[in-house]
């Protein structure tokens, strides 16, 4: 397979400094080398240029913070993301999760049949469906998965034109915090959630299962993978950690049956913070993952 990687440093989403330097700290704990390893064919595109938060202006603009440069970086996302080789597997790597916005558009908008009816498989302990009358904070990586639905800001909401996710086509795994108006457009959406507490009664392989039966209908399978989707012993380089979290097994069992299904087209891994970390233990997790994902086995 040939894996077109770029880097997305977007900082501008999260209230916590560091997430500029997860793609360096992805790159370091050899992701490009690892997927060679599996025998993949891999390009690494380098970064977009992403502004840095203290040379810009914050405040907020109806109602969010630094909305005008994430328009501005999700557009060019959006872009680069279209102009990735045909027929490439991409691995946009950030960054905070508000990168998703136009990673996911660019991925439902490239290549043939375009725009291409798109699954978005939500790994993260959070389910990013705030607008900015709902977020307590007015920061954008809250908020993600409501623009792609088309709610929210109109440029955000339309980077696509006027293509939008389905909240049906939305699935998301490993949820347990969820702001309490955030709940309420959630259960209006219809997105299926699953939380930990159905982690833990169903398990992994039956969540797989499930998700398979609901996205089957969609022609591209987007993962967007939140490091603190982990439970914090296993990735603690987050900005925004929540105890009680997906296991490293767990983790990489969900990874290495998606690679069985062979449905995903592309993957985000977003919000690896290595100011916050261990010996770069995060972006190691992390590629581990990616791996799994890519075709890593055991045996």
């Amino acid at each position: 397979m040939n894996v077109s990687i770029l880097g997305i440093p977007m900082d501008l989403g999260a209230g916590r400094r560091g997430v500029d330097m997860g793609p360096s700290a992805l790159r370091n704990a050899h992701l490009a080398g690892r997927l060679r390893e599996l025998g993949h064919t891999v390009t690494d595109h380098g970064d977009l240029n992403v502004p840095i938060p203290e040379t810009v202006d914050k405040h907020k603009t109806a109602g969010y913070v630094f909305l005008n440069q994430i328009i501005d970086s999700c557009r060019a996302t959006v872009q680069r993301v279209r102009d990735l080789p045909a027929g490439d597997f991409p691995i946009t790597i950030g960054g905070d999760h508000s990168v998703s916005m136009g990673t996911v558009t660019g991925n439902a908008l490239r290549g043939p049949g375009a725009p291409r009816r798109t699954g978005l498989l939500w790994v993260d302990a959070h389910t990013d469906y705030n607008t900015p009358q709902t977020s307590p904070s007015g920061n954008i990586h809250g908020m993600p998965v409501a623009h792609l639905t088309g709610l929210g800001n109109p440029d955000l909401a339309g980077l696509g034109g006027g293509w939008h996710m389905c909240p049906e086509d939305i699935v998301m795994i490993g949820i347990r915090s969820v702001d309490a108006q955030e709940r309420e457009l959630m259960r209006e959406a219809g997105i299926k959630a699953y939380t930990m507490k159905d982690v833990d009664q169903l398990g992994i392989t039956r969540i797989h299962e499930e998700v398979m039966e609901r996205l089957g209908g969609v022609d591209a399978l987007h993962v967007s993978f939140d490091a603190d989707a982990l439970d914090p012993s296993v990735a603690p380089g987050v900005g925004t950690p929540v105890p009680g979290g997906l296991t490293y097994r767990e983790g990489h069992l969900l990874m290495e049956l998606l690679c069985e299904s062979g449905r995903v087209t592309s993957l985000d891994i977003v919000e690896v913070n290595p100011i916050l970390d261990t010996r770069n233990q995060t972006a190691d997790v992390m590629v581990g993952m990616a791996a799994s994902l890519l075709g890593q086995r055991i045996l």
